[in-house]
């Protein structure tokens, strides 16, 4: 076999089809856009993709959405003081505890603790990694004590929740 035998399979060439070409051509007269109507004249039978017959399009009927999305905001996982309440006196706090005892749903998410509510005179040691100015006040005047855990990631690596659960645990430690 030599490169001048080399043919294509049979069936696999055709030849395009030349519209408008007279009526023998098998696409004459009206060159497949049939007789009048919006679609035979011009270029107005190739309108764009979201075209829908003067119809107002579904893009422009759909509300506006107004402001933006921030991809670099930390979620955090809400705890209030009432629910610390319910613990012992004298207790250590901390997010894995927390998560033991079904407080908060992700271990790895950073935890803040709000002020909603009293802690009835309990002593106890919070750690989190935030807390509102009454969460701390409340926590501090019951004698307890409220540590922040640092959270060791800035800017455009606060992405926490693309992360890997394995990187946040050793970025703010598992306990």
């Amino acid at each position: 076999m030599k490169l001048h035998d080399l043919k294509p399979a049979k069936g696999s060439k055709r030849k395009r089809i030349r519209y408008g070409r007279g009526i023998g051509s098998n696409k004459g007269r009206y060159a497949g856009r049939g007789i009048k109507g919006q679609g035979a004249r011009g270029s107005s039978s190739r309108k764009g993709a979201y075209f829908e017959g003067g119809q107002l399009p579904l893009v422009r009927r759909l509300p506006f959405k107004r402001g933006f999305t921030n991809l670099f905001r930390i979620e955090y996982q809400e705890v209030k003081i009432e629910d610390l309440a319910l613990l012992e006196d004298g207790m250590t706090v901390t997010p894995a505890m927390l998560y033991d005892i079904g407080f908060i749903r992700d271990r790895y998410q950073p935890v803040v603790i709000l002020g909603n509510g009293e802690l009835d005179g309990k002593k106890l040691t919070v750690r989190a990694h935030r807390f509102t100015k009454s969460a701390q006040e409340k926590i501090t005047g019951a004698g307890g004590a409220a540590e922040i855990i640092p959270l060791r990631i800035k800017g455009a690596k606060a992405t926490i929740r693309r992360m890997r659960k394995e990187d946040l645990a050793k970025l703010y430690g598992e306990g």
